[in-house]
């Protein structure tokens, strides 16, 4: 069934200014690659290249990342922009480096960020969309945001998605996929840093919890706590012995 998207309302000022005006334009201003522009191969090629640095965040492009069906029918013109953007967000590489490595949550975000050019409203936004991931799945969540009025009247199908909102840190899509604190905390550097192994070597507990059972040492503190009373017999010091009168005598 395909719940309808819950209402939410931006909360943050910066995502809904679109400009300040000349003073807005810097060298962080985001170059458009439309492909209305592209007159020549070359220029086509430069919007397919950025198209991948858009979606897989890179400035150089890996080749395992390439989809070369995808580029061919975007050279000859038999798919948009947008058709070629939604087929690297569907791809096995992206599912694989971005898809896998994170939660609903933080999936949610990126996308945004890559696909509308824009970071999450709020947490109202992210529970929004990670609603859809879940009635969708996470092919139908892209179809739902490359096909959503916002993307239409940002991008359209020929425009290459970009950052287009006033936000501090330019490009904010540049954000590692695997580096989220679900991701860290699982098989990151918590796990793997020499330094926190060196920690669980010598702490007393994590060695105890790997004693097999029935080891005496797994009880020395319960052993500890329980402290029973001892009872000894009655100490009797020598001075206090009389002798003489131990010594029997004839009568």
């Amino acid at each position: 069934m395909d719940l309808p998207l819950l209402t939410y309302k931006p909360t943050t000022q910066n995502h809904r200014v679109v400009s300040f005006g000349t003073a807005d334009l810097s060298e962080d201003t985001p170059y458009i690659y439309r492909l209305e522009d592209a007159a020549s191969y070359p220029e086509i090629r430069e919007v397919i290249w950025a198209c991948y640095r858009q979606v897989f965040s890179e400035h150089a492009t890996l080749a395992f990342n390439r989809q070369i069906t995808l580029e061919s029918q975007l050279v000859n013109r038999v798919v948009t922009v947008r058709d070629f953007i939604r087929g690297l967000a569907k791809s096995e590489r992206f599912y694989n480096t971005v898809v896998a490595v994170n939660d609903n949550y933080r999936l949610v975000d990126l996308c945004l960020r890559r696909f509308l050019g824009r970071s999450a409203y709020n947490d109202a936004e992210k529970i929004a969309w990670s609603i859809k991931i879940g009635t969708l799945g996470f092919s139908g969540f892209v179809d739902a945001l490359l096909d959503s009025e916002e993307y239409t009247q940002a991008f359209g199908d020929f425009t290459v998605p970009y950052q287009r909102k006033r936000m501090e840190g330019r490009p904010f899509n540049l954000v590692t996929p695997r580096y989220g604190y679900e991701y860290r905390d699982k098989v990151g550097t918590t796990t793997t840093d020499w330094r926190f192994t060196v920690e669980k070597f010598y702490n007393r507990k994590f060695q105890e919890r790997r004693l097999p059972e029935g080891d005496p040492r797994k009880y020395r503190e319960l052993a500890a706590a329980i402290a029973p009373k001892t009872r000894y017999a009655q100490q009797l010091r020598a001075s206090d012995v009389d002798y003489l009168a131990k010594v029997p005598r004839r009568r």
